[in-house]
């Protein structure tokens, strides 16, 4: 039986409160309504159901509310933390050099979809930072001296390490000791550790340097089961970039090449570790590890008897050797010292902008199509620093910064064509090689004036290619069928469902030998090379900056200092009284607060310790993400490609955070 339950008072503000909800009308309305419930059976009244409904609607409210008062105090507190206290620096110290991170040419800007998921960005440090940092710490009182923490350093790239590692050089010469410690050095960190005056790792840490490998993921097998054919067409013998979508193993060729520049890279990284540091002895760990590790009865033992490391202790131990030589701050605390923080010693020390300006346009990252931020190169975005430049009367020549593998031919050639403006309005243009400037790296300098590079640069790549997917064998195990009509041979294509035509697949060819032409023509009239030699030493293959110079690709050693006095220089401008202004993409203040919450305490050890294990773990993540990138090439890139994707062994890791997804879980992600 059903009973009627009288009016309800309406729900109001109390009175005086001047308050009117936005539902209050609707409140009102709703419960002068006659309500009727069957409490037997449990069913709501229209007031309980309203209540809830109600109760619902405030909680996402207060929820959403939360949300964002946490992203704001977040982000708040992320930009106290990483803004430097006005520069302070104090009278004496050391100068606290923590790496805990990737040494780059140019930072990226961290997504925040990624932080607000809790991937933590991993800090990322200017190249040119740390070597002003180093070069005014030489010869400022301030300094008594310089600690290299590298217990999480994650890479930088040969050359990149080693302007660093000059650097560090200047420091010693001014008589100022430098200490570093890790737990686990790496090639990487070993190369810029060698240039210290001690060497500390703990008793359960040590060296491990390893010979260059290039080991790739291939993925012909696992295409032909999902019935996906990788179309592929390109120029070049050596063009080594598609071979994970199209082999089973490395082609005779590509190993060929591999093993040329990797011998001159490993040449030039071990004679520069031998002659920072004479007393270590490389081969035992590099050619006989296990032996080695035994006999000595462990890693850290051995790297000892070898000269690799100077001392064996802990970090306490290690600080207090740093206070024995700065003073300790407290007598009861000897491992206390006054450290000089990295952020802070940079922003005290700017540099210095007196004289004539010469351009410095970076160009770091995968060339793309289009805009984009700081740490890749967007064919747009460059192009228009370039002409911005251009534009500035008071710049007299221009710098091209280039550390990239290339990408996009249609964004590398809209970069050369701002160059080209550039030298219609009669100003030298310099390209300053760093770590790899290869295909499309090397297409956007090669009509510039003179091309720097070091011996350890990673050039040429002098190829193109293209890649279509064709899922006709996919679509018919899953009993898709394609059919229609076209009015000519190229209509409906490329038609992925049902395999490209030959027609099309001439068509396609014949477009990619016109852009290899065009390349290496561009060459041959830039570097004034005869175009015969070009096409001998283009085919795609990789070469080392020593190799480079031989035939013309470069045209003299140098890092960007020299380039840009060669600029000054070709501007008829004396070399001391020029500085580089640097024409980039700024990273925003969004960005600049992500990044920041990525770098922890320089004065707290809050980042992970890194062993062997940990190495490992990493290089994984480092071979998923190139396997990522091979299948980005078929599925996502759009255009002809310039790109050096095995370059990407030799330029600064990727900034990706290792523990943000399992390997698996970013392996469906990739398929999806």
């Amino acid at each position: 039986m059903n009973d009627t339950a009288p009016p309800a008072a309406p729900m109001s503000s109390p009175a005086g409160s001047g308050r009117h909800g936005p539902f209050d009308d609707m409140r009102t309305s709703a419960t002068a309504m006659p309500l009727t419930a069957d409490r037997g059976r449990g069913r709501l009244t229209t007031r309980q159901f309203l209540g809830k409904f109600w109760r619902f609607l405030v909680a996402i409210k207060d929820g959403l509310a939360l949300l964002f008062l946490l992203l704001f105090f977040a982000l708040l507190f992320g930009a106290m933390a990483g803004k430097p206290t006005g520069g302070w620096v104090p009278s004496g110290g050391a100068l606290t050099v923590k790496l805990d991170g990737i040494l780059t040419e140019q930072p990226t800007e961290p997504e925040l979809g990624a932080v607000l998921q809790g991937q933590k960005p991993i800090p990322e440090f200017r190249r040119r930072d740390i070597v002003h940092a180093l070069e005014t710490a030489a010869t400022d009182s301030r300094v008594k001296a310089v600690v290299l923490d590298l217990d999480s350093f994650m890479g930088g790239g040969q050359v990149a390490l080693g302007d660093v590692a000059q650097a560090i050089d200047k420091v010693r010469a001014a008589k100022k000791p430098v200490l570093a410690y890790a737990t686990g050095y790496s090639n990487d960190a070993y190369q810029l550790a060698a240039h210290a005056s001690e060497i500390w790792t703990p008793e359960l840490g040590g060296v491990m340097v390893t010979a260059p490998g290039n080991n790739q993921l291939f993925m012909k097998s696992l295409l032909d089961k999902l019935g996906i054919e990788a179309r592929v067409y390109r120029v070049g013998t050596f063009k080594a970039a598609v071979e994970p979508l199209i082999r089973t193993d490395m082609s005779p060729e590509s190993k060929q090449a591999n093993l040329a520049y990797m011998t001159a890279l490993w040449g030039q990284w071990q004679e520069q570790v031998k002659r920072a540091r004479p007393k270590a002895n490389l081969d035992p760990i590099v050619q006989k590890p296990a032996d080695t590790i035994v006999a000595a009865g462990g890693l850290s033992a051995a790297n000892l008897k070898d000269g690799l490391v100077d001392k064996l202790g802990n970090r306490v131990d290690f600080d207090k050797r740093v206070a024995e030589i700065t003073g300790a701050l407290d007598k009861h605390q000897p491992w206390k010292y006054t450290s000089i923080s990295l952020r802070n010693w940079i922003a005290s020390n700017p540099p210095s902008e007196s004289g004539t300006p010469i351009a410095v346009v970076p160009i770091v990252g995968s060339i793309i199509d289009g805009r984009a931020g700081p740490g890749t190169a967007g064919g747009e975005t460059i192009a228009r620093n370039i002409l911005d430049a251009v534009a500035d009367k008071n710049i007299k020549a221009i710098v091209l910064r280039v550390d990239s593998g290339g990408g996009s031919v249609l964004a590398s050639e809209r970069i050369r064509s701002a160059v080209l403006q550039a030298k219609a309005r009669k100003l030298p243009v310099v390209a300053s090689f760093g770590n790899v400037a290869a295909s499309g790296g090397y297409w956007v300098a090669m009509n510039a004036d003179k091309v720097y590079a070091e011996p350890d640069t990673v050039t040429g790549s002098i190829g193109v290619f293209g890649v279509i997917p064709n899922f006709s064998r996919a679509a018919e195990k899953i009993g898709v069928n394609a059919d229609g009509i076209g009015m000519s041979p190229l209509a409906n294509e490329p038609n992925v469902l049902d395999g490209m035509s030959p027609e099309f697949d001439r068509v396609a060819q014949q477009s990619v030998d016109d852009i290899y032409a065009r390349f290496t023509g561009g060459v041959a009239a830039g570097r004034a090379i005869p175009i015969e030699k070009v096409r001998e030493i283009a085919e795609g293959r990789v070469w080392a900056g020593a190799d480079a110079r031989q035939f013309g690709l470069v045209s003299a050693f140098g890092g960007l200092d020299d380039a840009v006095a060669e600029a000054a220089r070709l501007a008829k401008l004396d070399p001391t009284s020029v500085y580089p202004r640097y024409f980039e993409a700024p990273m925003s203040t969004v960005g600049e607060i992500l990044a920041s919450m990525g770098r922890g305490d320089e004065d707290e050890v809050d980042a992970p310790q890194t062993d062997l294990f940990a190495h490992a773990a990493w290089q994984r993540d480092q071979q998923l993400a190139a396997m990522m990138h091979s299948i980005k090439l078929m599925t996502e890139t759009a255009g002809v490609q310039a790109s050096c994707v095995e370059c990407a062994a030799y330029m600064p890791p990727a900034p990706v955070d290792a523990g943000a997804k399992g390997w698996f879980a970013r392996l469906a992600a990739m398929l999806n």
